[in-house]
């Protein structure tokens, strides 16, 4: 038993609250859009990061290799009597990291 004068006033309140109810929905999306923008940036930042900290454990692995080899103390090590074998040791060094370093920039890497 409501009055129509309440029957349209509460028409006009559902409509009102349709709206509200559909504004906030697109908030809604606005914001999770928004979210995921900056979760897509973040992830992306730190994709780049992590791409620069492997390329340097890749260069670096191979020299440690090398010099862990000859940093033991073997006695029967032909290089041990050799004149020139820190600074052969050195330049195999240099090349390993040369070579690495142009591959990388040949696959554009970096």
């Amino acid at each position: 038993m409501v009055k129509d004068d309440t029957h349209l006033y509460l028409r006009d309140l559902y409509d009102h609250v349709i709206q509200v109810i559909d504004t906030v929905e697109s908030y809604r999306d606005i914001a999770g859009g928004m979210r995921d923008t900056y979760l897509t940036a973040v992830s992306n930042k730190m994709n780049e990061v992590m791409k620069v900290l492997t390329i340097i454990a890749t260069i670096f692995i191979p020299l440690t290799f090398i010099a862990g080899i000859y940093g033991m103390n073997f006695r029967h090590m032909p290089e041990l009597g050799w004149t020139y074998a820190y600074p052969a040791v050195l330049v195999l060094m240099l090349l390993v990291l040369l070579s690495m370093l142009g591959y990388f920039r040949f696959k554009k890497w970096f």
